[in-house]
Formats: C-alpha cells, structure tokens, sequence
C-alpha cells in the first residue's frame, strides 16, 4: 500500500527532472551541463563523445570500440594503466562505453575529489600517445572479447545476424565491437587518426551530477579544457535505410543448449510521435511476469521458457522493436513465433483496456522517476537526451508517455508489426562438430 501510495503521488505531482540543469558552453564549442545534487558528498563526471560505430568506415569497424580501450593506455603525462589507479586510490570507480551512437567516459568520486576526474579526462582529451605495442595488445584483448562475447555466445551470435540481415545500407548493421577481419587489421595511424577527427572539445560535452556548486566546477573545467583548440569534425555520410518491403528470414545453426527466436520490426526513434505508444506497447506485451508475453506464453500455454518485447527507441537514427523467446521442452521455434504473432494480432484486432494501458504508463514512469536514485543514472539520462537532440528532451519523453491512449497502442501495432516489416531469426542448436 505504501509502494501504491508512493507511485500515485508521483502521478499527482510530476517532477521536472530536467529543471535542475545547468548549461554552459566554452568558446571552442565544449558545451557543460551540470545538476547539483546535494544528498552525498559524492559527485559522477562523464564526457560524452559524439562518435560510435555509426561514423566508422566499411574496412574500419571496431575502430571506435579499440579506442576507448586505448583511452586507458596513457598519455605523454601518465603512462600506461595510471589513469584509472589514480582514480582507484582516490576512493573513486571509473569506466567507459561504446555504442553506435556515442562513446561516453566517467568517473563516479567524493565530490571534494571530483577535480581530478577533469584534469585526468582533459589530458587524455589532448595528450594520447597510443603506443604501437599497446596497440597490438589491445588489438588481441578486443580480438578476445569480441570471440567470447559473440562468436562462442549462440544469442548474441543471432542478434548480430538479426543486425546484418534486418538492415541493407544503415552503419547500425554493423556490431559496435567490429567484425573480427576489421579488428584484426586496426593500425595504430587508423586509430590516431580516429582520436584527432572525432576527440575535440567541440565534438563532446560534459555532464556533471552531484555534490558540487555549477559556478565553482566551471572554473575548473575553463582552466582544464578552456585553451584546447577546436578543430574541424569529419562528417561521416550515414546512408538512409530504406523502406523495408518484404519479411526476411535466416536460420543460424550453431552449437547451443536451446533454440531461440527473435523477431525485429523497423520503428522509428524518439523523439518521434509513435515513440511513446511503442514503450507502452512494449511494457504490455513484456513488463513483468504479469505482461501477456508471460503470462500466455510462459505460465498459461507453457510455449515459452522466456518472451519478450522492447521497443528500443534511444537512438539517433530509426531502429527496431523485438520480440523474442526461448521455446519450452518439447516445443519448438515455429509454435513459439505463431504464438508471440498471436499475442500481438490480440492488440491490432482489439485495443488494451484502459486499466492495461495505465498500468503500463505507470511501469514507464516510476522507472524513469527512481532511476533518478543513482547519480551516474542521472548523468546518464541527461547524457542520453543530448544525444539524441538535447537534455531538454527528458521532459518531452515523459508528457509523451502520459499521452498514450488505448487507441494509440493497437494503431502502433498495426503500423509496424506487420510481417512486410519483420526479420525473424531462428537459432537452431547444431550438434558439437568435435
């Protein structure tokens, strides 16, 4: 009842998460976005940079995902692997990601340490030296990753399958860690060349959440990044993908414990008009064991070891909405995907109730709302919308979602799951060559 209490409050009274932003932006284009947060003496530091495995070349994938390794490889100032010591003996965490649309930095510390994390960051910004052997060495750890992750990772295998097979001409096609050939070719003059393109102050921003004051952190963040250059950025062509006119299906056969489905329609990205009745959508088919995925496939008709949904609209460029499953013992891929069509012919023929679509709406913003909890999660989802157009975004997402109707959610399914739309993947387990 209190948990009840709690969500209808939040309903009663929406919180504007994005008006505790602060923005600022240094003359050679650095742009700073800063939300002070006072409940712990603890501050989050992230510099996003505007580059991911979108803006690589045919012959070069992986090369954005190597470099953030590199970034951890010194400098002409601290030499290999001192970076994240530093912050280790300063009682602080760091780390790093790639993803198709971005690569982002960060370091979570006390906030009276928080200093440190700017200088560090502004130096690597400016001084790599990516060592020729580093490079090699790094080459083979990514080499590795990429072997375990993927190629002996029977789903993950398919969804990279999925990626390649769903999309013709786009770069998401293309995995983030790199097709192994490619990674295997990297140089240490291609990766150097990617550092001086893309890492400039005004290819990047920063955003600071925590224990800080905006006008004292911004002193420090003028004197560390304030006399770096800006430079020209390279703009990568990113082809257009186009209409999707016929479903597509491929088999994977490959040494696995189960089969598994996955089905990926074509839907466009926030912050686009549908955007919002596909998250809805999405939690109703998949939000919880009480979502009709579940329910129907897995408790009732036990078709289903697992199913799923996602509508994944955090993207610069269209993507897609899932489905997936795991079939049941004695049970297999084709009664599972007639099955999860079912389930979604139930909304395009009748719309959700009402009680349904609320509840669902309900999921979506408690999420959003108590990830608010963890300051890397606020810096994260500050950092996400600004990619995606800018921060101020947030408070968009969220009156979308309130907006939502029953009416909305069955038109979004016929629009877009449909099977002139679909690219339906099966992983079939291959017996053990050896």
């Amino acid at each position: 009842m209190v948990i009840a209490a709690a969500v209808a409050f939040l309903f009663l009274a929406p919180v504007r998460l994005e008006a505790a932003v602060r923005e600022y932006t240094l003359e050679n284009g650095l742009k700073v976005l800063i939300s002070e947060d006072h409940k712990v003496p603890l501050a989050t530091f992230e510099i996003w940079y505007r580059v991911g495995s979108r803006y690589e070349r045919s012959g070069e994938t992986g090369l954005s995902h190597l470099l953030e390794h590199m970034m951890f490889k010194g400098t002409s100032r601290y030499g290999s692997k001192v970076f994240s010591k530093i912050i280790q003996r300063n009682g602080g965490t760091d780390n790093a990601m790639t993803t198709k649309d971005y690569t982002m930095y960060f370091e979570t510390m006390a906030s009276d340490r928080i200093g440190l994390a700017i200088d560090l960051e502004s130096d690597r910004m400016a001084n790599l030296t990516i060592d020729p052997k580093e490079t090699l060495s790094e080459r083979s750890v990514v080499m590795e990753e990429r072997r375990m992750r993927y190629e002996d990772d029977p789903q993950n295998s398919l969804f990279e399958n999925l990626m390649a097979t769903a999309l013709i001409a786009h770069p998401y096609r293309r995995p983030v860690i790199g097709w192994m050939s490619d990674v295997a070719s990297l140089t240490r003059e291609e990766l150097y060349d990617h550092y001086k393109e893309y890492y400039s102050p005004n290819n990047a921003f920063i955003v600071i959440v925590g224990d800080v004051k905006a006008d004292e952190i911004m002193e420090k963040i003028k004197a560390a990044f304030g006399l770096m250059k800006r430079r020209d950025i390279g703009v990568t062509p990113v082809t257009r993908e186009p209409g999707q006119k016929g479903e597509k299906r491929f088999v994977l056969r490959k040494e696995a414990e189960l089969p598994y489905l996955m089905m990926a329609f074509h839907t466009p990205a926030f912050p686009h008009e549908d955007s919002a009745a596909l998250d809805v959508l999405s939690t109703i088919l998949s939000g919880g064991k009480s979502s009709r995925l579940y329910r129907s496939l897995v408790y009732d008709r036990k078709i289903a070891l697992n199913a799923g949904a996602d509508y994944s609209g955090m993207y610069i460029d269209p993507f897609f909405f899932f489905v997936w499953g795991t079939p049941a013992p004695g049970k297999d891929a084709a009664e599972l995907e007639k099955g999860l069509s079912e389930e979604i012919g139930m909304i395009k023929d009748t719309p959700p109730s009402e009680k349904e679509v609320q509840k669902a709406k309900n999921q979506i913003e408690a999420s959003f709302i108590f990830g608010q909890d963890s300051l890397y999660m606020q810096a994260m989802k500050i950092g996400t919308f600004e990619v995606l157009g800018s921060w101020k975004l947030m408070g968009t997402y969220l009156e979308g979602i309130r907006k939502v109707t029953p009416g909305d959610v069955q038109r979004v399914a016929k629009k877009y799951l449909t099977a002139e739309n679909e690219t339906v993947g099966t992983l079939i387990p291959a017996k053990n060559s050896q």
